[in-house]
């Protein structure tokens, strides 16, 4: 199985591949790689968790996380199982549903923003914690792997603080819906 493969491997052909949640579907246009224990910028850095045990496997199945008390982010669970690897779905052109997408995104202004970046690409599908461990190839949420782009682009990943400078992040060139590189900020501690 081709998601069976290495992170970094796997990441690029992602690249063109279709993710439908019942009636959206979204074709990705960009995504990062995270490589578990050999990644200090993964969620499987330090461990196994209750919160990324979907990471450790089987391959071809979500993991889907909660982030800054707001927002969710998935990811394809790759690799042998066992070992920690996902690619975080970054952005992507909704392709089938529009309507739908438009209705769980209201303030996409534009339909190139319905799905560019993580969090409003999880908005657009529907998306959310229900879906944590799904397995992609059963119905309603699947993924379907195209035909592997040409042209791809590679470049830090975005918003990390550990492991930011690994050109770990795929993108296809020229594509509207690829989100805006942002590096990390440190922001500075609350004292109260």
């Amino acid at each position: 199985m081709l998601l069976e493969g290495p992170v970094l491997e796997v990441a690029p052909l992602l690249l063109g591949a279709t993710l439908r949640h019942g009636e959206v579907a979204c074709r990705l246009t960009e995504v990062e790689a995270y490589d578990g224990p050999d990644d200090p910028g993964s969620h499987a850095y330090r461990g196994r968790t209750p919160r990324n045990a979907v990471m450790f496997g089987p391959a071809g199945h979500l993991y889907v996380y909660f982030t800054y008390g707001m927002h969710f982010c998935c990811n394809v669970v790759c690799g042998p199982e066992g070992r920690a690897r996902a690619v975080l779905l970054r952005a992507g052109e909704i392709v089938d549903g529009a309507d739908r997408a438009r209705a769980r995104r209201p303030a996409a202004r534009v339909d190139r923003d319905l799905a560019r970046g993580p969090a409003r690409l999880c908005q657009a599908l529907g998306i959310d914690r229900e879906q944590n461990g799904h397995d992609l190839s059963a119905p309603p949420l699947t993924l379907e792997l195209g035909t592997p782009a040409v042209s791809v682009r590679t470049g830090p990943r975005v918003g990390l603080r550990e492991a930011a400078d690994r050109p770990w992040r795929f993108w296809l060139p020229d594509d509207p819906s690829v989100s805006t590189y942002r590096p990390a900020t440190v922001r500075p501690r609350r004292t109260s």
